[in-house]
C-alpha cells in the first residue's frame, strides 16, 4: 500500500494539520485540522467494551486503551486508518486523572494510532453510559 492511498487503494484525502504559532503549541492534539475529501466518517462514542458488552480494565489508561482500539477498529472497518482522524472528543468522568495520566495516555495514542494527531477535546462527564466506563473516545475522520 502506497503512502499516497488509503487501505483500500483510493488516493489518500488531504489532511492539513494547523498550529499557528500565536497559540500555545499543541501537546497530543492539533489545534485544526483542515480537509479536503470525499467521504466522512462519524464514529460513534466507544468505551472499554470488549465483545461480550463488558467494561474492561479497572484504571483509566487500560480503559483508554481499549475505548481507543474500538474506536480504531470501527474506523478501519470503514475503510480508514488514524492518520484519517480529523476530529476526537474524549468524555473523561474524572478530568484530573485524565491530567494525571497524561503522558502514559499519549504514549498509548501514539501506540495505537501514530502521531498525526487530529483537532482534539477532553470534556468531562458526570457519568457514561456505561456506569462503569471512565472513559469515552468519539470522531469524525476524512477519507477520499
Amino acid at each position: 500500500m502506497s503512502p499516497d492511498h488509503d487501505p483500500r487503494g483510493a488516493p489518500r484525502t488531504s489532511l492539513e494539520r494547523v498550529n499557528p504559532p500565536e497559540l500555545s503549541p499543541p501537546a497530543g492534539f492539533s489545534h485544526a485540522v483542515a480537509a479536503t475529501g470525499t467521504r466522512l466518517v462519524f464514529l460513534a462514542g466507544q468505551t472499554a467494551l470488549d465483545g461480550a458488552g463488558e467494561v474492561t480494565g479497572s484504571t483509566l489508561p487500560a480503559q483508554f486503551e481499549v475505548a481507543l482500539s474500538n474506536l480504531l477498529t470501527a474506523l478501519r472497518a470503514a475503510g480508514g486508518d488514524p492518520a484519517d482522524l480529523a476530529r476526537v472528543t474524549v468524555y473523561a468522568t474524572d478530568v484530573a486523572d485524565y491530567r494525571a495520566h497524561a503522558a502514559e495516555l499519549g504514549r498509548i495514542w501514539r501506540k495505537l494510532a501514530g502521531r498525526d494527531y487530529p483537532a482534539m477535546a477532553v470534556i468531562g462527564a458526570t457519568r457514561l453510559w456505561d456506569e462503569q466506563a471512565m472513559v469515552e473516545i468519539d470522531g469524525v475522520a476524512v477519507l477520499s
